[in-house]
């Protein structure tokens, strides 16, 4: 057969049917040979055929060893003579030669005569199918039984359902008995690895010298680490302060009523010293009692300082301080309207600014009560609906410092103590002083029953009474009179006892513990106990 001549220009189809088209006439031939676009691997410069090593006029094929591609060589665009069928084909490349299906590594493939391609399989054999027919080769597929190259991925023991394979216990370390030796001190200071410690510990058992050695080890580390608190002893500052008052008294000493105050502020005051603005907005709900159940206000750390500035301004105003109110609540004279007037009056929620103000005014209430003297402990202050002489308003508002530090100690996770136990003697003797008049009030109100055995006497004769006893700190005994305020409590008119701890019974004053749990021991009247009881959670307010 005639060879092609690659610098001569091939002649074009004159039927569109011998060159795989539906009829159109063909493209116009390229200006020269030397334009044809690079193909696959590259054409050789002047190649007007395809490549491959047929020179007997059939179509040309392009082999690629590397991954099995078959390439036409050809130019949509210039026409060239080694272009197939309609144009561009599915799986054209960039520079618009048709791409054959991927076949195997050694597969040649079949030739194309129209739309249809077949990939020969790997042992070679195009098909013979003629390039004007538009039919397609009779090449040979892939092999169906051959593996795939890349294998499936492994399905995971867990997505089987099956019950995964127990862990391999791990062996124990056999040391010998100097390498056991020299780790109990490691041991001691509880710095061995676990199979360390469990083979230590094994070899104590059997051992008596090292067991004797590491108990000494022990009992050293225990002297050199003492499991103490980093905070700072809140009894401290007191010592401090009566050391140096022992050493040289005061020119104008603090009197004693207001001692309990003094002491009571500076430890809420070290409690705020280095909190945070998360702390300030801490959550804390302020509790009290009233009627016949409890009740709650939510607020937080910064509201409830605002709230003891609010209240303790009572006691600044009667000693001719600023009022902290500045006038926004003239007309508010109780401790719970005067912190409602302060809250409204606020702009923005209280925060941690409240302190400064705060802090001045007790320190400025001590002050003017020292320089008062001792005589100014009779001073009225009035609460709106009662009065208090000044010492007893300066234990009360010490007992409501504590109670309300407290709350904002639990608020923020924080332990406090209770008070110094002279301090919390002097707040359940007022409690327990006040507890007539409230009796007397509830039953006014219809809150408490007269009693079946009541028996009315004179102001300052004993009457019916009945025997409260604290326990722990600040413990001691006082009889209270059932019947009337006025009565005096006698151990000869007792008709009930009970028995409290005095850190309990303040919580009970203070709203904090439910009157029907708060007693540890009850005997006697059932209902003196209870009238007596719900008297003393009445004490509370917010």
């Amino acid at each position: 057969m005639t060879e092609l001549n690659p610098f001569e220009e091939p002649e074009g189809p004159e039927d569109g049917a011998e060159d795989g088209t539906d009829g159109t006439q063909g493209r116009e031939p390229a200006e020269t040979a030397h334009e044809v676009p690079e193909q696959g691997g590259g054409d050789r410069e002047g190649d007007a055929g395809h490549h491959g090593d047929d020179r007997d006029g059939a179509a040309r094929h392009h082999r690629d060893d590397r991954n099995g591609d078959a390439g036409h060589s050809g130019d949509d665009r210039e026409g060239d003579a080694g272009h197939y069928g309609d144009g561009r084909h599915h799986g054209d490349d960039r520079d618009g030669a048709p791409r054959h299906h991927r076949g195997e590594r050694d597969g040649d493939a079949g030739p194309v005569g129209g739309t249809g391609h077949h990939v020969g399989d790997g042992d070679g054999g195009a098909g013979n199918g003629g390039a004007g027919d538009g039919g397609a080769g009779d090449g040979a597929s892939s092999r169906p039984d051959r593996e795939p190259r890349i294998p499936m991925p492994r399905a995971s023991v867990e997505d089987t359902g099956r019950p995964l394979p127990p862990p391999a216990a791990p062996e124990p370390l056999r040391l010998e008995h100097g390498v056991l030796k020299s780790l109990l001190g490691a041991w001691a200071l509880a710095a061995c690895s676990a199979e360390e410690t469990a083979a230590v510990e094994e070899h104590l058992g059997s051992c008596g010298a090292c067991a004797d050695e590491a108990r000494r080890l022990r009992e050293a580390v225990g002297l050199l680490q003492r499991p103490e608190s980093l905070d700072l002893d809140p009894a401290l500052r007191t010592r401090v302060l009566e050391g140096c008052l022992d050493r040289r008294p005061p020119r104008i000493p603090v009197p004693e009523w207001a001692r309990a105050y003094d002491a009571e502020t500076a430890r809420l005051d070290a409690l705020l010293q280095d909190f945070g603005d998360a702390e300030w907005h801490a959550p804390v709900r302020l509790r009290w009692f009233s009627g016949e159940e409890a009740t709650s206000r939510r607020t937080t750390v910064a509201g409830v300082i605002a709230h003891l500035l609010a209240v303790d301004g009572l006691v600044a105003l009667a000693l001719g301080l600023d009022d902290p109110l500045n006038g926004a609540a003239a007309e508010a004279r109780t401790p719970g309207g005067r912190t409602e007037a302060y809250w409204r009056a606020s702009h923005f929620p209280p925060t941690r600014t409240v302190r400064g103000p705060w802090r001045e005014q007790s320190h400025a209430i001590v002050r003017t009560a020292s320089f008062t003297g001792s005589t100014a402990g009779g001073m009225g202050i009035s609460y709106g609906d009662f009065e208090l002489p000044l010492r007893d308003a300066l234990l009360d508002r010490a007992f409501e410092c504590w109670v309300h530090a407290e709350d904002i100690a639990e608020a923020v996770d924080y332990p406090y103590d209770p008070p110094a136990p002279r301090h919390l003697r002097g707040m359940i003797d007022l409690a327990a002083r006040m507890l007539p008049k409230v009796l007397a009030a509830r039953r006014q109100a219809g809150l408490a029953a007269p009693g079946p055995g009541r028996h009315l006497v004179a102001a300052g004769e004993p009457g019916r009474s009945l025997r409260l006893e604290i326990e722990g700190l600040g413990g001691g005994e006082w009889f209270i009179p059932l019947d009337s305020p006025a009565a005096l409590g006698s151990a000869d008119h007792e008709v009930a006892h009970i028995a409290l701890d005095g850190v309990e019974f303040c919580r009970l004053a203070a709203g904090h513990v439910p009157p029907t749990e708060a007693a540890a021991g009850q005997m006697g009247d059932k209902e003196a106990i209870r009238d007596v009881l719900y008297a003393a959670a009445a004490l509370s307010r917010m």
